[in-house]
């Protein structure tokens, strides 16, 4: 199965295959009735949540303290609409803003996009927006990166040099490029090269961009933000590979949440008006533009990334 989903990356077209539905299982706490693949609002109103501060965290991709500031306009419109204080919480890591959500510490989030189905599977996550173009364009692009003068002009070039990825539960940072480089192009890591881990996207960039990795695996949209904030040149990187677009961040709330209350935070999210706001400023950047909230089907939109970590014998068991 791999060697055909990568074939249609690799040719730019989108991608249309099912996965079996013995390869997703809900952990057993959460049930699927109408099969969503969502774990359902509890019926019992004794198990529903209504906190008096909903705490939000955006992906970790980047500078927590960057984002706080995108964010905060955002956070005072669903303060707005929901009647709720909402608390930006800087997470560090894919596996901490997980266990964030698990643990009852977390209630609406944005899932980077390899993180999304075990969020999904694991804390209750019910993703149900991304962010697009106002002409319904979305997506990023995972690229393979270096820098002029490494000798690195195709992926061979990669065998017997250190390969960068950002962490185990990255879509583009790891589980696309590894299964890339595997079954299209043959090269096992350790023995054809030398994997190593910078924990984000941005620290893979600036790691290419200052030399210290001579080729890293990244999601084109954080790149295109960080050209656009100068920090990083557009001439200290070269692209070598990149994919068909993948679905961006997954926007949600943990599924415990009282059902009026969710029904207010997708208002929130769908009545934002983007003009203007630090928000735009920063996600416009990207290409496509990011300029709007677009409502989503998570079991459509992730199909390709099921696909991608059942082909990669990825488990999605909580711990």
């Amino acid at each position: 199965m791999i060697r055909s989903v990568l074939r249609t990356l690799a040719l730019g077209a989108a991608v249309g295959m099912s996965l079996s539905s013995s390869a997703w299982a809900l952990d057993p706490r959460f049930t699927d009735a109408d099969g969503d693949l969502l774990a359902d609002v509890p019926t019992n109103a004794s198990e529903q949540i209504d906190p008096p501060v909903l705490v939000f965290a955006y992906t970790p991709v980047e500078d927590p303290a960057v984002y706080a500031k995108v964010w905060e306009g955002f956070l005072k419109h669903m303060e707005q609409v929901t009647g709720k204080r909402v608390q930006f919480f800087p997470v560090q890591s894919n596996a901490a803003q997980i266990e964030a959500m698990r643990a009852g510490r977390l209630h609406v989030a944005g899932f980077n996009t390899g993180s999304n189905p075990i969020a999904v599977n694991c804390a209750g996550f019910r993703p149900f927006a991304m962010m697009a173009s106002n002409k319904d364009e979305f997506g990023y692009k995972m690229e393979i990166i270096t820098y002029p003068g490494s000798g690195i002009e195709k992926i061979e070039d990669i065998k017997g040099k250190k390969m960068a990825f950002t962490s185990e539960t990255s879509n583009s940072g790891y589980k696309a490029p590894s299964a890339l480089l595997r079954d299209q192009f043959k090269m096992e890591a350790q023995k054809d090269y030398e994997p190593v881990f910078s924990g984000k996207h941005d620290n893979s960039i600036l790691g290419v961009a200052n030399k210290d990795y001579p080729a890293a695996a990244i999601a084109s949209s954080v790149k295109d933000r960080m050209i656009a904030r100068n920090v990083v040149k557009a001439d200290q990187l070269k692209v070598i590979y990149a994919s068909a677009p993948f679905p961006t961040t997954g926007y949600g709330m943990v599924y415990n949440l009282k059902p009026e209350l969710q029904a207010k935070i997708k208002q929130a999210f769908f009545s934002y008006p983007w003009e203007g706001t630090e928000l735009l400023k920063e996600f416009e950047k990207s290409d496509p533009p990011q300029q709007k909230f677009m409502e989503i089907s998570f079991k459509d939109k992730w199909q390709v990334v099921r696909q991608i970590d059942q082909a990669m014998g990825v488990s999605y068991a909580c711990k």
